[in-house]
């Protein structure tokens, strides 16, 4: 099955070979871990490798800050707008939710024939209706993206703080999205590291391992695996047992040839 890739090698190894078709992927994660960069780079790789359009749907960013971050990593987003390729939908919930917001987007996705679409942010969307209200409106806005067959990420702001458990069942999203990506900061010998692992994913298998990333200049970067560690997502990190054995070994090597 053709899939929709990310254009980041790493992560569509880890996807196999990429996201679903049409399927709705949360990105989830705590301040600063990247949520906006990787919703970026995923429209703009989407437009200059696979020739698939994209609309970046915002509640809470301007424009202005929009093209300010995305020129920082060699984004050129105002570029990819004269060229009709790329739009920023700058909206309020309330008038999404009365309508209004979704005939500008289909007028934004006919205009352009967009594939892609990231909005910014489900759980901004939450501020303005009560829980009791938010799965139906959330349910509603998947389904109204899924019917223009375009791949979706919703960003989700996950509350989070290091060692800290995460969820994003406590307001029923989780079954809303076919896919949630998860990035989260982990401390590891003092030192403050990023992981990504991929939590669900429906219809495909994928990797189940937490790996490590970083934002560079050109945008987020995937390395390898968290091998040599234990215990990450609880907070409470230890090396697995070989590592440890590797170390034990070094010293008394050192100390031998003292």
């Amino acid at each position: 099955m053709t899939r929709v890739r990310t254009g980041s090698v790493e992560l569509d190894e880890m996807l196999k070979g990429g996201f679903m078709p049409t399927d709705a992927v949360m990105i989830a994660g705590s301040a600063g871990t990247g949520k906006t960069t990787l919703a970026l780079q995923y429209l703009v790789n989407g437009i200059t490798q696979f020739g698939e359009n994209g609309i970046y749907l915002s509640f809470e960013q301007m424009p202005d800050q929009i093209y300010r971050d995305a020129a920082a990593f060699g984004w050129d987003l105002k570029k990819l707008e004269e060229e009709g390729k790329f739009r920023i939908v700058l909206t309020s919930p309330n008038v999404l939710l009365a309508g209004g917001g979704e005939t500008l987007l289909d007028e934004m996705i006919k205009e352009i024939g967009a594939k892609r679409i990231a909005i910014d942010s489900l759980s901004h969307f939450a501020m303005f209706i009560g829980e009791d209200k938010l799965r139906l409106e959330a349910y509603r806005l998947v389904c109204f993206v899924k019917a223009r067959g375009l791949s979706s990420l919703y960003l989700w702001e996950a509350p989070q703080l290091i060692g800290a458990s995460f969820s994003v069942t406590e307001v029923g999203m989780s079954f809303l999205v076919d896919c949630i990506v998860l990035l989260r900061t982990v401390e590891i010998d003092s030192a403050l590291r990023k992981g990504l692992v991929i939590l669900k994913m429906r219809g495909s298998d994928h990797d189940k391992r937490l790996r490590e990333y970083e934002i560079t200049a050109s945008g987020m970067k995937v390395f390898a695996p968290f091998n040599q560690y234990q215990g990450l997502m609880t907070g409470s990190p230890t090396k697995v047992a070989s590592e440890k054995f590797k170390e034990m070994f070094s010293t008394v090597a050192k100390s031998n040839k003292k």
